[in-house]
């Protein structure tokens, strides 16, 4: 066996630094994977495992609710487990195979129809993309509609018809197209212009995209898929004018968006840059706007057939858990959380354009994924960001996660210091059961996944002042 070994190993060190290269991205995608499905594993366990509500649960959690979202949860994990077999094996395979340089080619047979030959980078880049984001629309699309119309259907959350889907699906890339092209080719243009310093104006320009797109996202972007409302006056939005005055939040308006035609999940979030700030508040989350605790027909222009799911179940949290939420939302605000991962995130971009541009030169790079001619800007950022910077990504990924959990506990905390622990313990166990959230987690799977707590560590938290 030693002497196999060391003969293996030595066929390996004779190897081209090119297909070391290869090889070492495949071995380490696959042991990524590896990792990620013995983690899920570890937790699916738990979900198989933990058929009754556990002692500390009893209060707060009923039988039937607790069954729920163990099936619901358990069902998620086993579509994930096929779903990651699948991508993981495309991706093999893609590799293997040739699939990036051949779709390179095409691309470029693509714009010498219109008279455009290898000169034109930029052109050949922009409609490689268009192909690339055709291939993973189309092989995606069977899996994004099993777990729609399967998985959320089969548990209440799903509120879409297979044509509102569809068509939505199709607004996506369309939409994403328009932004993802001109923006891309703008970054080729610069790094080929940019000269030795091409990666600090490449990053420059990248933080004023991701700048604009914040910006204009809620007032722009996120409307053509959703229907956004101001929340009408009454008290709600006095309570929560007045708390952004406590705290001094440069708040301008309050919006409700229509998430219940797409799904009954609820979500809040605020958004804006400096004086401008903006809240938005789903449907689902609010007791009293979401149509899911409607006696009668909703008033949106959801699909008659899946107007039956929306009687009969109540969802959301009444006006002082909705404030206790948007306590801990505002806390991210007031505790600069939103500015520190701002930060970091142009940090890690600096870091990462300033190593492309250390390694851009390296053609065996290129030879390793089958571009023995030619060095295309954008392949090489898809080599180097995608597959090089790949370990470096899971650490950085794994960090994030830390500081998100912690994040988070100290959102709580500024919530509580408002005096709203109450609210926001309450609030926290219904959005975990209209989210059929299992409370139950494996350790090492919420700590590698988790970026918010796991619901009873936040409720430990909080308990102090709520001990019920």
């Amino acid at each position: 066996a030693p002497q196999w070994l060391g003969l293996a190993m030595e066929t390996i060190l004779n190897l081209p630094i090119e297909n070391k290269i290869f090889y070492a991205v495949l071995v380490f995608s696959w042991t990524v994977y590896l990792w990620e499905a013995y983690l899920a594993y570890r937790q699916r366990r738990i979900y198989r495992l933990t058929m009754h509500v556990p002692h500390e649960l009893g209060k707060i959690m009923d039988t039937d609710t607790f069954e729920k979202s163990r099936l619901y949860q358990l069902d998620k994990s086993n579509f994930s487990f096929w779903s990651g077999l699948y991508s993981e094996t495309e991706g093999t395979l893609i590799l293997l195979f040739g699939g990036i340089p051949f779709v390179w080619k095409v691309a470029g047979t693509v714009t010498a129809r219109f008279g455009l030959g290898p000169e034109y980078e930029i052109f050949q880049s922009l409609s490689f993309l268009i192909l690339a984001t055709l291939f993973s629309a189309f092989t995606g699309l069977p899996w994004s509609i099993y777990n729609t119309f399967v998985i959320e259907e089969k548990h209440g959350f799903n509120q879409q018809t297979l044509g509102f889907f569809l068509k939505d699906a199709v607004k996506k890339f369309i939409v994403t197209q328009c932004i993802l092209l001109p923006v891309t080719s703008l970054l080729l243009y610069i790094i080929k212009i940019g000269g030795d310093f091409f990666f600090i104006y490449a990053w420059l320009f990248t933080l004023g995209v991701s700048l604009v797109l914040v910006t204009i996202y809620a007032d722009y972007i996120a409307p053509l898929f959703d229907k956004f409302t101001p929340l009408p006056e009454g008290e709600l939005k006095e309570e929560i004018e007045s708390m952004s005055k406590s705290i001094s939040f440069p708040l301008t308006k309050v919006y409700v968006v229509e998430g219940s035609k797409r799904s009954s999940h609820s979500n809040a979030y605020f958004y804006g840059f400096f004086k401008n700030k903006r809240i938005v508040l789903f449907d689902t989350l609010l007791e009293d706007y979401s149509p899911l605790n409607k006696d009668g027909e909703p008033e949106t222009d959801t699909p008659t057939e899946d107007k039956s799911k929306l009687k009969n179940k109540k969802q959301g949290c009444n006006n002082p858990e909705v404030l206790a939420v948007l306590g801990h939302e505002l806390g991210h605000w007031k505790l600069g959380h939103t500015v520190k991962n701002i930060v970091i995130s142009q940090m890690n971009s600096f870091l990462c354009f300033f190593l492309f541009a250390v390694l851009i030169g390296r053609k065996e790079l290129f030879v390793a994924f089958g571009f023995y001619n030619s060095q295309p800007t954008l392949i090489g950022l898809m080599i180097i960001f995608q597959f090089i910077f790949s370990p470096y990504n899971e650490v950085l990924s794994f960090c994030l996660t830390v500081l998100s959990r912690r994040f988070e506990f100290q959102a709580d905390s500024f919530a509580r210091g408002m005096g709203r622990a109450s609210e926001l313990y309450s609030a926290l166990i219904k959005l975990n059961k209209d989210n059929l959230g299992f409370p139950v987690a494996d350790w090492l799977f919420s700590m590698w996944h988790y970026s918010h707590p796991p619901l009873l560590e936040r409720l430990r938290a909080l308990g102090s002042t709520k001990q019920d």
